[in-house]
C-alpha cells in the first residue's frame, strides 16, 4: 500500500511540475519585461500592416488580371471595321490595366506608329506603379522587423550583464532571467514578422510581374494589328 501510495505521489507530482512548465505566448511575452512587451507590441503594429497591405494587394492584383479572353478579338473587330468609338467604349467598360492600354493605343491610331508605342508604353509605366502601390512598405517591413527583434536582443542582454554586474556576480537567477526574456521573445518575434512580410512581399511581386506579362504580351498584339494590311 506504502508502495502505490508513493507512486500516487509521485504522478501527482509529476503533473505538477510538468503543469508549472507550462508557458503561454502571453505569459512569454509579459515575463520580458517592459522592454520586451514594447518591442513585441512594434513588432505586432508592423504585423498588422504587412497584412493589410498583402491582403490589400492581393485583391488588387487579382481584379487587375482579370479580363476577357475575346477582348483583343472584339478590339481587332472594332478597328478592322473602323468602330474606332466602338473600340474605345468597349475598354472604357472594361476595368483592367490592359484594357487602358489598349484604350491609349486605339486614341492614338492615325499617327505613328512610334508614337503609339511611345503612348503605350508610358501607360503601361503607370499601371505597374498602381500595382505595386505600398509594395515596398511591405519590403521595409521584412527587412526592419529582424533588425527591430535583435535591438530587443541586445537590450536584453544588456540588461542581464548590467545586473550581474551591479550585484558583484551575486545576480539571482529571476534577475537575469528577465533580461533573457527580453532577448529571445523579441529576436522569435521579429524574425516571424520578418519572415511573413518576406514571403508576402516575393508572392506579390510574382503575382505583378505574371500582371506586367500579360499586358505586355496585349500590347504587342495590338501593334501587331495596326501592322496588318486592311
Amino acid at each position: 500500500m506504502i508502495f502505490f501510495q508513493d507512486l500516487e505521489e509521485g504522478a501527482e507530482l509529476g503533473v505538477s511540475i510538468s503543469e508549472e512548465k507550462t508557458l503561454s505566448v502571453v505569459d512569454l511575452i509579459v515575463n520580458g519585461g517592459t522592454g520586451s512587451v514594447i518591442i513585441i507590441m512594434v513588432l505586432f503594429v508592423l504585423l498588422f500592416v504587412a497584412l493589410y497591405i498583402y491582403f490589400e494587394r492581393i485583391f488588387a492584383i487579382k481584379a487587375a488580371s482579370k479580363i476577357d479572353k475575346n477582348f483583343m478579338n472584339q478590339i481587332r473587330d472594332h478597328i478592322m471595321n473602323g468602330k474606332l468609338e466602338a473600340a474605345k467604349l468597349l475598354c472604357a467598360q472594361t476595368d483592367s490595366p490592359v484594357a487602358r492600354l489598349t484604350e491609349k493605343g486605339v486614341s492614338r491610331i492615325g499617327k505613328p506608329l512610334e508614337d503609339i508605342n511611345v503612348a503605350i508604353e508610358n501607360a503601361g509605366t503607370l499601371e505597374v506603379y498602381k500595382l505595386e502601390k505600398n509594395v515596398s512598405v511591405l519590403a521595409t517591413v521584412a527587412g526592419a522587423a529582424p533588425m527591430i527583434g535583435f535591438l530587443g536582443t541586445v537590450i536584453g542582454m544588456i540588461l542581464a550583464f548590467h545586473e550581474m554586474a551591479s550585484s558583484g556576480g551575486q545576480a539571482e537567477m529571476g534577475s537575469l532571467a528577465s533580461g533573457i526574456y527580453t532577448a529571445m521573445t523579441t529576436t522569435v518575434a521579429g524574425l516571424i514578422v520578418g519572415i511573413i512580410a518576406y514571403i508576402g512581399y516575393n508572392h506579390l511581386v510574382n503575382r505583378t510581374d505574371k500582371v506586367v506579362h500579360k499586358m505586355e504580351a496585349n500590347a504587342v498584339e495590338f501593334l501587331d494589328l495596326l501592322n496588318e494590311p486592311i
